[in-house]
């Protein structure tokens, strides 16, 4: 029996088990170790911010993927 990893509120994609909340965390620790890594390269706080943004958004965008393909592959393989 195939179970929904996501549940879709608007934008967003909320883990519904365990291994899709480790994706989760695991996505968000990276975030903060890459603020912390571009914070000690930049010498100001605009640096900091448009590179963090970049890049934040690339992983958002990756997670957003996986969440939006799972829903598809459940959908196609829950009458199964």
């Amino acid at each position: 029996m195939y179970m929904p990893s996501f549940t879709r509120l608007w934008i967003l994609f909320i883990p519904l088990n365990t291994a899709v909340w480790l994706l989760f965390i695991l996505s968000a620790a990276y975030s903060i170790y890459i603020f912390f890594d571009i914070d000690s390269r930049s010498h100001s706080v605009s640096d900091t911010l448009i590179n963090f943004v970049f890049n934040l958004v690339i992983i958002w965008v990756i997670y957003s993927v996986i969440a939006y393909i799972s829903g598809k592959l459940f959908k196609k393989f829950k009458d199964f």
